[in-house]
């Protein structure tokens, strides 16, 4: 099995739910409905150990699952799940078509230009799906934003860690 740090953050428990033990997620995925099914296995961290809970019902109330899981059955049970990250194992992840990123797969990469220059590593990617960014910490600067745009990021190399960019005249320069 991979590391606890390895699995992919899938989620938060926001609290609980009612009185037997449902809990309420705020997710962070684009597939919530297929992360969060019935039958599926998540993970958290208890008591330091990374441990599986089965969802065995869930359904969504404003965009958040609220899922009944094995082994939690009331409200002092979901209460201890408080604030806990939802984590699934690297391998469990959806395929992505070609040109799209896991935010998790960028985080870490090395930002530099085209002609070689080296901004920064990638410390976040924020912004909503049309309008994200690159958060990119410049050695001891501000950090620099950096449109996820194909006409600045011209090359996205997760296997490499590197992000190449042809940023346009001034937007360096804007984050100083």
């Amino acid at each position: 099995m991979a590391a606890w740090n390895d699995f992919v953050l899938v989620g938060h428990i926001a609290r609980p739910h009612g009185h037997r033990g449902q809990v309420i997620v705020t997710p962070r995925t684009d597939f919530a409905a297929e992360r969060f099914a019935p039958g599926a296995t998540i993970w958290v961290l208890r008591n330091g150990v990374p441990t599986a809970l089965v969802i065995r019902d869930a359904r969504f109330h404003k965009a958040r699952p609220v899922l009944t899981l094995e082994g939690i059955a009331s409200m002092n049970d979901a209460l201890e799940l408080h604030g806990v990250e939802i984590r699934v194992p690297p391998d469990t992840q959806v395929a992505l078509p070609d040109g799209q990123f896991y935010h998790h797969d960028l985080i870490g990469c090395d930002v530099v230009t085209v002609d070689g220059r080296e901004i920064g590593a990638v410390k976040a990617v924020e912004g909503a799906a049309g309008a994200q960014h690159l958060v990119v910490g410049a050695d001891g600067k501000k950090d620099v934003l950096v449109p996820l745009a194909w006409s600045i990021c011209v090359e996205i190399d997760p296997a490499n860690r590197r992000v190449t960019i042809d940023p346009p005249a001034g937007l360096l320069e804007l984050n100083a």
